[in-house]
């Protein structure tokens, strides 16, 4: 890839994607041709080349040392733009985060375009709806008033983190308000809505059984905030369980006569691991440990809360009072971690520049591999033809410039 032929071809490139947004907005043209210096699909690195968009929709890749590399059928008024040397990627995927902008996905419709809008505006063009540990009655109220968003396309669903938390790895999550899973509980609040991933303590009374119920209705069951032995965790596999919760993080810790819920994960190939790539849930010679053993099964998670994208201090995590201090949000009540203050935009470079991770693996564990877990990677996570024009412009530094969802600039 080429650094940088000067300032003019980036003004060049913000001013094409301001015009053609201009013309969306009159109606005058709904195809776009996007030129840039590095194409990644989600996949593989395609090199320069063009992707070409209609109606919210990818129609052609094409990479410049592609055979007939011309465009077919090139439509007459169509928007092109040259964004110059930089990576275009597809829009970010995070199946689990809380909040942003000082809001949280518990507090209702409004509180939650807020979330969306502030991690969509740094490349998350796809998002799941986290909601933490409360009452049966409250989440039900809480899944019911997310619904219009997941219609809407704007949420991937909702990830229950909670109730059915062991106490001893609770992390920010109220004690008096964990449970055993039932199946009564179970079916109850997947049916006020669109749950779409449930996290739990496997370990609990009836947790294996809810893990299959949970597989049986298309629902990711994934164990986290446990204290699960080893045979526990792949009695889990067995049952169903196809995601881990932030590895390393609210789990019995590796130890070399109980490796625990750790070397259960790291050893069973296509199982993928959630990770937050911030030097505090993990440190940087531990997210390069992880990609370096599970490879294209990572997959990076902001486990973000009301305070990303936001000034340090006081918020809400759920029920309980959190205080944030340089970035780093943790409980008033006992100094737990409670959540972070990421964005994936923000993950990704840590990974890459910090970490050491190659820089494909870590954009392919904030896009694809997400994607293809909730089997959603023909749609979202990848830039191929059929897929939402949902798009990344990032710098060589990996900083975002521009974002393009459904087609559309965000502004």
């Amino acid at each position: 890839m080429v650094v940088g032929k000067g300032a003019w071809r980036a003004q060049r490139a913000t001013r094409g994607v301001a015009a053609v947004e201009s013309r969306h907005s009159e109606g005058a043209a709904t195809m776009t041709i996007y030129r840039a210096g590095t194409i990644f699909d989600g996949n593989n690195v395609l090199g320069s080349g063009t992707v070409r968009t209609e109606n919210g929709r990818i129609l052609q890749v094409v990479p410049d040392d592609a055979a007939g590399s011309s465009l077919a059928h090139p439509v007459a008024h169509s928007g092109e733009v040259d964004l110059g040397d930089v990576i275009l990627a597809p829009g970010f995927v995070d199946i689990h985060s809380h909040g942003g902008g000082g809001a949280a996905f518990t507090d209702g419709y409004e509180p939650a375009r807020t979330v969306i809008e502030t991690h969509r505006a740094e490349g998350t063009t796809s998002i799941m709806a986290s909601l933490v540990t409360d009452t049966l009655e409250n989440l039900e109220s809480q899944i019911r008033a997310l619904q219009p968003l997941y219609d809407a396309g704007e949420i991937l669903g909702v990830h229950l983190e909670g109730p059915w938390l062991s106490e001893k790895y609770k992390g920010a999550h109220d004690p008096q308000l964990l449970r055993d899973p039932t199946e009564e509980d179970v079916a109850r609040l997947c049916a006020a809505g669109s749950v779409r991933m449930v996290t739990l303590a496997v370990e609990r009374p009836g947790g294996i059984e809810a893990v299959r119920w949970l597989a049986e209705h298309g629902v990711i069951a994934a164990p986290g905030h446990s204290d699960a032995s080893f045979e526990q965790v792949k009695a889990a596999i067995d049952a169903g369980a196809r995601d881990i919760t932030h590895l390393f993080n609210a789990m019995r810790p590796v130890h070399h006569r109980q490796p625990g819920p750790v070397i259960a994960a790291l050893e069973t190939p296509g199982l993928p691991v959630e990770l937050i790539a911030d030097g505090v849930h993990t440190h940087k010679v531990t997210v390069k440990f992880v990609f370096d053993a599970k490879g294209r099964d990572v997959i990076l998670v902001t486990d973000a809360m009301a305070a990303a994208g936001s000034p340090d201090g006081d918020y809400m995590l759920g029920p309980l009072e959190v205080e944030v201090r340089n970035q780093i949000a943790r409980l008033k009540s006992n100094g737990a971690i409670a959540g972070s203050t990421l964005t994936l935009s923000r993950a990704v470079r840590f990974a890459t520049f910090t970490a050491g991770v190659d820089t494909w693996l870590a954009l392919h564990a904030a896009t694809a591999r997400p994607a293809q877990l909730l089997g959603r990677d023909a749609e979202i996570g990848r830039i191929i033809p059929g897929a939402y024009a949902d798009l990344v412009v990032e710098s060589p530094t990996l900083h975002v410039q521009h974002v393009i969802r459904r087609g559309e600039q965000v502004k």
